[in-house]
């Protein structure tokens, strides 16, 4: 029983409901971009926070910058005709099943001559919090995940001639998860807490054509987590929770995804500006998952998730010489489908509408606000297709997403 306790909690400690990308990847990292649907960030440069799509973007930075940001993440999650096969129980309708979030970015560069130059940033490329009231049927299979990533990314970019910069980045993460089941009287529950602190690179081209024309590629590698905690094991009795078992160390191995992205932007006039981009995110290494103790005692499940491709179109319009306009819409795929999904990943393709404004308040400092809508294909999830019959649920997802993005841009 502790083995197969061990097993159920971690194997989904990192499958999370419905992010803002396919997975848990949190793609909001740009006010800018973001009012483009992220179309173009790979070649865009046009201010600092868009070295994390592409470290070679920084050679576009002159002097000393600085930029502040963040994300105000507004999720929608319902699930539908929930149903407990087993136990022939029909639950009600669960709401707001995902938490409200920010995501903060920020980011520091410095020209060292005339070709070099440095950067630092700090983002949350992964995160989420679901909830699940703890009475609802499927409680067995999960009631909380959450997931916060960290990742502080020094920089180096050089313009090796006056067409192209290539630049690279270290990635140095922190990752911290915690998930709970529900407090079901007369069942075994388990609550699992573990972190990490491991590290990736990324690298990058920026290839200009003109002054109005240039075309971006970037890598970001995989980041190959050993998550490190403890499990905690409860039995419920009428409410209360009482210890059955002492608390279990216990490690597993978790590989964030890579991703290649590739990006292109054009002036047309002084007006109007396009641009669009291609991003592939290699899930696909997220296969499996070895939960051990230190005892020696080994589990593996197959998750089986798939690589994804995420297209964005994007046009920006210079009202003034202080004020432009932003818009875009892209396509995400998910990267979990009918026969992989779970209470804890309702994952299903979507759909981005964004827009924002830029304003120039001076040569030095500026400001970005942006929004986004994103809808969310229906899920249908059943869990004796994902492999647990022994407890069957059935659901419904609907779920969208609202964004809001703000960013400050100062250079000195």
């Amino acid at each position: 029983m502790k083995k197969l306790l061990t097993f159920t909690a971690l194997s989904t400690i990192f499958t999370l409901a419905e992010a803002e990308a396919a997975g848990f990847h949190l793609r909001e990292q740009s006010a800018a971009a973001q009012g483009n649907a992220y179309a173009g960030a790979t070649a865009g440069a046009e201010n600092l926070s868009y070295t994390y799509f592409n470290p070679a973007s920084l050679t576009r930075q002159e002097g000393t910058n600085v930029h502040i940001g963040g994300t105000y993440i507004a999720p929608r999650a319902r699930a539908k005709k929930v149903y407990n096969h087993i136990s022939d129980k029909r639950g009600e309708n669960v709401d707001n099943i995902v938490h409200a979030a920010v995501a903060p970015n920020m980011a520091v560069s410095k020209q060292l001559s005339e070709r070099a130059f440095a950067g630092l940033a700090l983002n949350v490329p992964y995160g989420m919090i679901t909830k699940y009231d703890e009475a609802w049927v499927g409680g067995q299979h999960g009631v909380t995940s959450k997931l916060t990533a960290v990742t502080l990314t020094p920089t180096f970019a050089y313009k090796a001639t006056d067409k192209l910069s290539i630049g690279a980045g270290l990635q140095v993460q922190y990752l911290k998860a915690r998930l709970t089941s529900g407090k079901v009287p007369g069942r075994v529950n388990a609550s699992v807490e573990g972190k990490a602190v491991d590290w990736g690179w990324q690298a990058g081209g920026l290839y200009e054509f003109n002054d109005s024309t240039r075309v971006g590629l970037s890598y970001r590698s995989k980041i190959a987590h050993k998550i490190k905690g403890k499990q905690k094991v409860r039995m419920a009795s009428d409410g209360s929770m009482i210890p059955s078992q002492p608390d279990i160390d216990i490690y597993a191995h978790l590989t964030t995804p890579a991703m290649l992205s590739m990006g292109v932007y054009h002036d047309i006039n002084e007006k109007w500006a396009v641009m669009a981009e291609y991003q592939r995110v290699f899930w696909s290494s997220f296969r499996d998952l070895h939960i051990r103790d230190y005892n020696g005692g080994v589990n593996t499940t197959y998750e089986k998730w798939r690589d994804t491709n995420f297209y964005a179109l994007g046009a920006s319009y210079q009202i003034d010489n202080q004020w432009k306009w932003r818009l875009g819409m892209a396509y995400d795929q998910a990267a979990v489908g009918l026969h992989h999904r779970t209470p804890r990943i309702p994952d299903s393709d979507r759909l981005w509408y964004s827009t924002g404004l830029n304003y120039q308040y001076n040569e030095k400092l500026s400001f970005d606000v942006s929004y986004t809508y994103i809808y969310a294909h229906k899920a249908h999830m059943d869990t004796a297709v994902t492999g647990n019959a022994g407890d069957r649920i059935t659901a419904e997802y609907s779920n969208s997403i609202q964004l809001f993005g703000v960013s400050l841009n100062y250079k000195f």
